[in-house]
């Protein structure tokens, strides 16, 4: 096995650390930088809106950014909340992207689930299923160099073809982010790439749906989120990541919550440990999977068992946490790329 490294970077800014916005800026794009050099394979974007402390609405700008300081490493998103975008821009952006890159882009999209996304936009999220649909369908065939005449219920579309076109053929590589069972058969149908937040269990329904619809599942990807700190001693590593575990932990529950998209949301807020009772305990669960922090050693079992568990293809390590220190995230990207990595390259 062969597994791929990538990061997160949600260029989040919370009060509790707060830095001016350009620094944090700054040091990200740094970081992302040096990434590349320490032999990460994917820097993953990942997008909100209206939230307080900037966690990052305006991916493909900053992917672009990527594209032009960096030479080997894959951008990708992890992932656009498409119904809230119009297709055609994201196409054209898209393609924008893979040339700066030359062909290093893949676009990762989601239905997303925050209602005040969508209610502050005058977006109905009940519409959010058949506005990814159409979206994707559109994206797919608009990147694949296609001339579309679309008459549908929220596009309307006239001999379009973008151009100048993206570099990959047939299109860059297109993933979709699901939790429910439906939507993960629609990206199997679709021959979609999955993003997974949650156990590694929902892969099997995804691989099921890829043979039910005459797709062989060695050939599509699976990229799983996992929140992970590394540090020379477990105890520094709960001390150090645990403010931004648990802040981040609290900001998902509270959103989880408040869409209630299925049985069991509306209680997610409730039994957040106390970031004292975290750095006590030395284990947290964030979407159900415990965060790999601790030594070089200790997260080299974790993942070792994560991926008995299931196909992972990609693991994207939410290492540059909310209000973490800059310094401390390097510390532990430089100690994972040296002492973690190795372990799962053939």
């Amino acid at each position: 096995m062969n597994l791929r490294f990538g990061l997160l970077w949600p260029f989040r800014n919370p009060s509790f650390n707060r830095v001016p916005w350009q620094d944090l800026y700054r040091n990200h794009m740094d970081l992302i930088v040096d990434s590349e050099a320490m032999g990460y394979d994917n820097a993953w974007l990942t997008e909100h809106h209206f939230v307080d402390d900037g966690y990052s609405p305006s991916l493909l700008p900053i992917a672009a950014g990527i594209a032009t300081r960096t030479t080997r490493i894959r951008i990708g998103t992890f992932l656009i909340l498409l119904p809230l975008h119009n297709p055609v821009r994201v196409a054209e952006d898209t393609a924008t992207v893979d040339l700066l890159s030359n062909g290093r882009f893949d676009l990762g999209v989601g239905l997303g689930y925050r209602r005040k996304e969508f209610a502050d936009q005058g977006i109905s999220h009940t519409e959010r299923g058949a506005r990814l649909n159409e979206g994707i369908a559109l994206i797919q065939r608009l990147l694949a160099d296609e001339e579309v005449t679309f008459d549908g219920k929220f596009s309307k579309l006239r001999e379009i073809r973008i151009v100048p076109p993206a570099v990959q053929r047939p299109h860059p590589p297109i993933w979709i982010g699901a939790l429910a069972p439906k939507a993960i058969e629609r990206a199997a149908k679709m021959g979609f790439h999955f993003q997974v937040v949650g156990p590694p269990s929902l892969v099997e329904h995804y691989d099921n749906c890829l043979v039910a619809a005459g797709r062989n599942p060695q050939e599509y990807s699976t990229a799983q989120l996992r929140w992970v700190h590394v540090a020379k001693s477990r105890a520094q590593a709960w001390e150090t990541c645990a403010q931004s575990l648990h802040y981040t932990a609290s900001c998902y529950a509270k959103w989880f919550s408040e869409a209630n998209d299925k049985p069991g949301d509306d209680q997610a807020v409730h039994g957040i440990p106390s970031v004292d009772e975290i750095i006590a305990k030395q284990e947290f669960d964030v979407f159900g999977e415990p965060a790999l922090v601790g030594t070089p050693n200790d997260v080299r079992e974790m993942i070792a068992d994560y991926v008995k568990r299931g196909r992972v293809t990609h693991l994207v390590c939410g290492m540059a946490m909310s209000g973490l220190d800059p310094q401390h995230i390097r510390n532990s990207m430089e100690m994972f790329a040296k002492d973690v990595i190795p372990a799962f390259r053939k």
